[in-house]
């Protein structure tokens, strides 16, 4: 009977605890919120508990973009499938935002933000199930250091004076402008929407389709959504004087696509020509890693003021457009580089940064591919010599399971040695096997849209077409800086012993005999050949390797 009536008085008392903690939280975000260094701030790393407790659907973002004072309100909804009952739902988003309510299914309920994340509280908890959250913010977004490597907003002016917003934000994830889950593992498999309300005379790309624009006074709401999954890193837009310049693309299946071209109004002039270079190019990457995978959209591309980015359906370009001839055609690096990125980040998405070498390298290996499309094997033959030049094996491109993208990014490697890896898989099991399996890689359910993909996915795949056990292939480029040590020893009259010395499988070598080139199997205790004089191994540079005369 006592603790009846002693129980509002308890409830009473809870509630003003929170209120305060509320406000005590609040009070050191106010304090912090002067505080703009965000250089720590970096995408992935070890899942939280909490997170791993819930499934991301869909992400819903409603945001005014307040371009002179460089500021940003409104909300971001999320839809999730709460996989087990919890007492928290938690978010990541950076500390320069005040969220000022939170609602879990249209209810108001108790949050509070801190360490960069946004924690939110019930009474009773929250049951497995679907739920959406609300919630609603505002804050002055980071400005991009040096975009797109350091993210953030980037506010410029084009050559005409008008304002010109670009966003980048692989490196540090969604967090860096709304909230969410911010870990590659997790993809809003429902897709998300757009709805971004900016200046009336100014227009917004975005990524999917543009359901429809709403104008109010002197602002205009743009609506985009894409039913796709997508990274939450993609999930973004970009504001200017844009023309829309448009045309269709028929895939390698048949099916028309359009392209949409967001060229600045004083660039028009230059839209044709990255349009059919555009065309060119899908049909290079069509040919190896099949058809473009958002015919159900558009392929987007949307002119910004830095290098460009993967972002899907809409990547972003800026060269200056200047380009380089090739076999006698035009052609981009940064173009083409970022639209390989439709394939390999963005259809085919690693599960972890651990594993980003999958997206990057195999990228970069398609621009080797589209040398040897457009100029040759010499223009192949060329390419892969500086990507093997440019490796510098400062550290291993695996480091292991749930790192941050900022451990993982180092320098050229991910992108060259990745590259070069896949040049020496190839030589290794033969065209005649590599190319359909990475087809197969690029079109497969198993490794695409929905599902995520690892390091491990990528080599028992190989392995099984291959007939052969390639991890130990896998690991010594990936997880170690090594590179072969391959000793060559006069052993006799016209005897040549040549011996891997820091062995790990047998491998395939052109060896160069007496003017001819042979290729033989290298097992561990090396082989013998005869020859007239100095043997030549590897010529053309199939692996990493020292060679050392004894």
């Amino acid at each position: 009977m006592m603790y009846k009536k002693l129980f509002p008085a308890i409830r009473i008392v809870g509630l003003m605890l929170f209120v305060l903690f509320s406000q005590l939280v609040l009070a050191q975000h106010t304090k912090r919120i002067d505080d703009r260094d965000i250089s720590y701030v970096t995408s992935g790393g070890k899942l939280h508990p909490l997170q791993k407790k819930m499934d991301i659907r869909h992400y819903t973002l409603a945001l005014d973009i307040d371009i002179p004072n460089r500021s940003i309100s409104g909300y971001t909804e999320i839809k999730i499938q709460q996989l087990e009952k919890s007492d928290t739902i938690l978010f990541d988003l950076i500390h320069l935002y005040l969220v000022n309510k939170v609602t879990v299914n249209n209810k108001a309920v108790a949050f509070a933000q801190q360490d960069d994340k946004v924690f939110i509280t019930a009474q009773n908890g929250f049951e497995k199930g679907e739920k959406y959250v609300r919630i609603y913010y505002s804050g002055i977004p980071p400005v991009a250091v040096r975009p797109p490597w350091n993210g953030g907003f980037t506010w410029e002016k084009d050559k005409s004076g008008n304002d010109w917003v670009a966003i980048n934000i692989q490196a540090e994830g969604g967090k860096m402008y709304f909230p969410c889950k911010d870990h590659p593992s997790d993809e809003p498999n429902e897709g998300a929407a757009l709805l971004i309300t900016v200046p009336a005379h100014l227009q917004v790309a975005g990524p999917g389709m543009l359901l429809g624009v709403t104008q109010k006074k002197n602002k205009a709401t743009y609506h985009w959504k894409t039913n796709y999954t997508i990274s939450n890193y993609c999930i973004l837009f970009n504001i200017g004087k844009y023309k829309v310049v448009k045309d269709i693309y028929t895939t390698i299946l048949g099916n028309q696509v359009p392209i949409e071209y967001y060229v600045l109004e004083v660039d028009t002039m230059h839209a044709k020509k990255v349009i059919e270079t555009k065309k060119r190019d899908s049909r290079i990457l069509e040919k190896y890693f099949g058809e473009y995978p958002w015919v159900k959209e558009k392929i987007g591309i949307a002119e910004v003021p830095n290098s460009g980015m993967e972002h899907q359906t809409m990547i972003t370009f800026d060269n200056k457009f200047s380009y380089r001839t090739v076999g006698g055609q035009a052609y981009s690096d940064n173009l083409f580089h970022e639209y390989a990125h439709e394939w390999w980040a963005n259809k085919v998405t690693n599960q972890d940064w651990a594993h980003m070498w999958i997206q990057e390298g195999i990228a970069t290996y398609a621009e080797a591919l589209a040398m040897y499309e457009l100029g040759g094997q010499a223009a192949y033959d060329e390419m892969i010599s500086a990507h093997r030049r440019g490796v510098k094996n400062r550290k291993a491109m695996v480091l292991g399971d749930e790192v941050t993208e900022a451990e993982v990014y180092s320098g050229g490697d991910i992108y060259l040695k990745g590259s070069f890896f896949m040049h020496g898989l190839r030589y290794l099991i033969g065209d005649e096997v590599f190319f359909p399996t990475l087809k197969k890689l690029a079109t497969d359910p198993a490794y695409t849209y929905d599902n995520v993909v690892t390091t491990s996915d990528v080599e028992k795949l190989f392995s099984k077409a291959a007939g052969k056990n390639l991890q130990p292939f896998f690991d010594f480029y990936l997880r170690t800086t090594k590179v072969m040590e391959i000793t060559i020893k006069e052993v006799g009259y016209k005897q040549y012993q040549i011996k891997v010395n820091n062995f790990f499988m047998s491998l395939p070598f052109d060896i160069t005999v007496n003017g001819q080139v042979v290729r033989k199997e290298i097992p561990e205790n090396g082989i013998i050949v005869t020859s007239d004089g100095l043997p030549l191994v590897d010529a053309k540079g199939h692996y990493l390797r020292k060679i050392t005369q004894l």
